[in-house]
């Protein structure tokens, strides 16, 4: 059973049930494999614990809301 591991900082219910359906049509897609072998995990971590460019997620989304 293949496994898709997708990790982020803190998402919508929303945008994990696409990212869900898009990542495995992808797959499938490319590999032949059926659907329902697929299984997808999605790991969650605070914004405040995951940074780049030594800014927090945090930050970056408050700055990306500001412009």
């Amino acid at each position: 059973m293949p496994l898709i591991t997708f990790e982020s900082g803190a998402l919508t219910p929303e945008i994990k049930n696409k990212l869900i359906q898009k990542l495995t049509d992808v797959s499938v897609e490319v590999t032949g494999i059926p659907k329902e072998l697929f299984f997808v995990s999605i790991h969650e971590l605070p914004d405040t614990d995951i940074a780049v460019g030594g800014k927090t997620v945090k930050q970056l989304k408050e700055e990306l809301i500001k412009k």
